[in-house]
C-alpha cells in the first residue's frame, strides 16, 4: 500500500503509533484473510498484536499463526488461554463452531490483557463470531473496536439484517426467504443451512453478533466495489440498517508473498513446476476448501467428470474438515485405475497448495470450486473463470455474487451438503468442457480482475478505504 495522501494523513493526533489488537477466531477461511490484512496494515506506521490461542483446530492454522511472527517479529503475540468447555453440551458440534463458543466464553479474560498491553492499544479488530463478547469489551476500555468480516458485503448485510428479519416475522414461522432492504432478497435455499434452526449454536451467535455490529465503529470488508456495489451502497446508505457504522471496503487483499517468488528459481513447488509443463489455459483447478467435505461417491462422481471432460487437471482434495485425520488413500476414495488412466495430464494430491499462485499461473483455464469467499476473492484477482458449486455455509450467497458480477458461473441446480443425491460425472464432465471452451466467460472474468487491480491501486477504492481507516486509527 502507498503512504497516506496528505489529505488523509495531515489529521491531528498526539504523534505516537497506534496501537491495533486483533482478536481471530478459527478455522483457516478466517485466519487467512485476517493474516493478510495484518500484513497490509503493516506498512501503515501502526503497531500491531495478535491474540493466539492455543491449540489451534487444525494444524494449517497453527502453521499460519507461526509463518506470521516469523516474517513478521515486530508484530506482538499475546497468548489467550481458553477456560475449560465442555463441548458435550453441543454433541455432534462443528468443531469450528464450537471453538467460537469456547472463545467467546473466555472472551471476559481479555479486557485486563489488552488493558496491560503497552504501548496503550488504540483499537480492537476483531472477528464477526466474537464481536458481540469483544465490542463492550472495547467501549469498557474505550476504544474503538473494528469488525473484520471474511465473508461478502452481501452476506454482511444479511448477518445485520437477520435478527431485525425475526423480530419482524410470525413468531409461529418458519424461517423464509429474507428480503434484505437495498440489496436482495436471499432465498431460503441460500441461507447458510443453520439459520433454518434457531436452536442451533452457530443461529445462536449469529443473531447475537448481528445485533452488535451496528454498535461498532466500523466493518472492515475483503470485497470492493465493483464487485458488490449494491450490497455496499444498501449498508453505507444505512438502508439494511439505519446508522450502520462506517463500512471500508478494502479487498482484494493477497498474501503478498507471491509477488516475491520467481516461477524459476530453485527448490520451486512441484506443482507449480508441473504446471510450468502444461499449455496455456489448459488445466482445470479444483478445490472445495478446508470446511468442505464431499462424499466419496461424488467424489467419484467428480473424478468421472474430470475424466470425460479430456481436460488437464490439478485437484487438491480433502476428505475430513480441516485435514485432520485424512487417513483415506486416493485410491480408495477414487477406486482402481483411475490415477493411472489420467496420468501425464492430470494430478490429485492432498498437500497444502499455494492457491494464489496457481489461480495466476497462465496454465490454469477455470477454477471449480466450493465459491468460499477466500477463493472468490482470489479468482477476482486472478481474473480466472470460476465454477462454483456451493458446499455449506455462505457459500451460495458468495455463488450469487459470482454469477451478478461475472466472475463465473453458478451450478445453482447441483447438491450441497445434506442433499442426498449425485451430480453425475457426466453432467460435471459436460460442464467442465464447455467452461473450458467459453470465451465469454473469460473476458467477463478478466474484466473483473481489470477492476480488482484499479481498487488496490493509488487512488482505487479499495486503497483509499484502507487510508481513510488508518486516518481514523490516527485521529484518536
Amino acid at each position: 500500500m502507498a503512504p497516506p495522501s496528505p489529505a488523509l494523513s495531515s489529521i491531528q493526533h498526539d504523534g505516537r503509533r497506534p496501537h491495533v489488537v486483533f482478536v481471530p477466531s478459527a478455522g483457516m477461511s478466517h485466519l487467512t484473510q485476517f493474516v493478510r490484512f495484518i500484513v497490509a496494515l503493516s506498512s501503515h506506521d501502526v503497531d500491531i498484536s495478535v491474540v493466539t490461542v492455543f491449540p489451534t483446530v487444525s494444524d494449517a492454522e497453527a502453521n499460519h499463526f507461526a509463518a506470521l511472527f516469523k516474517e513478521f517479529p515486530s508484530i506482538r503475540r499475546l497468548d489467550f488461554d481458553l477456560l475449560p468447555f465442555d463441548a458435550s453440551e453441543f454433541p455432534g458440534g462443528d468443531p469450528f463452531f464450537l471453538r467460537w463458543e469456547a472463545l467467546r466464553r473466555s472472551m471476559h479474560l481479555l479486557g485486563p490483557i489488552i488493558a496491560g498491553v503497552t504501548p496503550r492499544v488504540t483499537a480492537i479488530v476483531t472477528d464477526v463470531t466474537l464481536v458481540s463478547h469483544v465490542n463492550p469489551i472495547a467501549k469498557n476500555l474505550q476504544l474503538q473496536c473494528y469488525v473484520l468480516f471474511v465473508a461478502s458485503a452481501t452476506m454482511m448485510s444479511l448477518n445485520s439484517y437477520f435478527p431485525i428479519y425475526l423480530d419482524n416475522k410470525d413468531a409461529e414461522a418458519d424461517v423464509g426467504d429474507v428480503d434484505i432492504p437495498g440489496v436482495r432478497r436471499i432465498a431460503r435455499s441460500w441461507l447458510p443451512q443453520p439459520l433454518l434452526d434457531l436452536n442451533k449454536i452457530f443461529t445462536k451467535q449469529f443473531i447475537e453478533n448481528g445485533r452488535e455490529i451496528v454498535k461498532t465503529d466500523g466493518v472492515l470488508i475483503n470485497t470492493f466495489d465493483a464487485l458488490e456495489p449494491v450490497a455496499l451502497a444498501a449498508l453505507r446508505d444505512g438502508k439494511v440498517v439505519p446508522g450502520f457504522p462506517s463500512v471500508f471496503a478494502v479487498g482484494p487483499y493477497t498474501s503478498l508473498a507471491n509477488e516475491k517468488k520467481d516461477a524459476g528459481a530453485e527448490g520451486e513447488d512441484w506443482i507449480l513446476s508441473w504446471l510450468r509443463q502444461q499449455p496455456a489455459r489448459s488445466v482445470v483447478y479444483v478445490a472445495f476448501g478446508s470446511r468442505s467435505t464431499v462424499s466419496h461417491e461424488q467424489l467419484r462422481e467428480i473424478a468421472a467428470g474430470l475424466e470425460a471432460s479430456g481436460c488437464r487437471f490439478l485437484w487438491v482434495l480433502k476428505t475430513t474438515v480441516g485435514g485432520r485425520h485424512d487417513r483415506d488413500s486416493l485410491r480408495d476414495v477414487l477406486g482402481d485405475g483411475f490415477l493411472e488412466r489420467v496420468q501425464g495430464r492430470g494430478v490429485v494430491t492432498k498437500a497444502w497448495v499455494d492457491q494464489e499462485a496457481v489461480l495466476s499461473h497462465p496454465a490454469v483455464g477455470l477454477f471449480l470450486s466450493h465459491s468460499g469467499w477466500s477463493s472468490v476473492t482470489e479468482v477476482a484477482a486472478a481474473g480466472m473463470p470460476l465454477l462454483a458449486w456451493p458446499r455449506l455455509g455462505d457459500n451460495r450467497v458468495a455463488a450469487a455474487v459470482v454469477a451478478s458480477s461475472g466472475a463465473g458461473v453458478w451450478m445453482e441446480h447441483w447438491s450441497w451438503d445434506g442433499e442426498e443425491w449425485l451430480v453425475s460425472g457426466e453432467e460435471i464432465g459436460a460442464k467442465l468442457k464447455e467452461m473450458m471452451a467459453d470465451g465469454a466467460a473469460r473476458e467477463k472474468a478478466a474484466k473483473v480482475r481489470e477492476e480488482a487491480a484499479k481498487a488496490v491501486a493509488e487512488g482505487g477504492s479499495s486503497h483509499t478505504s484502507m487510508l481513510e481507516f488508518v486516518a481514523k486509527l490516527k485521529a484518536t
